[in-house]
């Protein structure tokens, strides 16, 4: 089997290189691809017609385009349509999440405290045995 895919889509560039140590250390890595903003992972998306991530990750608060906007975007390209778009961000807004869920998303993820928490909701994720609106059990309890 070919090994899988994930594009991140985060502004911040410490968010991005924690969410590769943690893909790396999942059971089942991916490989790990992304971009800054929504316009920039919208160009990567338009200039390469082969590209088609297993999974997308996506910020919520960018400047440019908003993870909402990105989502809603990417849903409308329909070799992205039926990619599993999880939302990552530091917001646990209730409305963020429902708002996310009804554009598409498959997942709300809340950034986890540390990355073996991100490892095992990564984990999770890519073996498809989470809820929807998935926060850090750590900070739940």
């Amino acid at each position: 089997m070919a090994q899988r895919t994930c594009f991140l889509i985060d502004d911040d560039e410490d968010d991005r290189e924690i969410f590769e140590l943690a893909m790396e250390a999942t059971d089942d890595p991916c490989s790990f691809i992304s971009s800054k903003n929504g316009v920039e992972a919208l160009k990567i998306i338009d200039e390469d017609p082969d590209f088609l991530p297993d999974f997308i990750f996506i910020d919520l608060n960018m400047p440019y385009m908003t993870g909402k906007e990105c989502l809603a975007a990417l849903k409308q390209i329909p070799r992205m349509a039926n990619v599993p778009a999880i939302i990552y961000t530091t917001s646990s807004y209730s409305k963020d999440a429902e708002d996310a869920l009804a554009l598409g998303a498959s997942h709300f993820l809340v950034k986890p405290a540390s990355i073996s928490a991100l490892t095992q909701a990564l984990s999770a994720i890519l073996q498809n045995t989470v809820q929807p609106y998935f926060i850090d059990p750590v900070a739940v309890s």
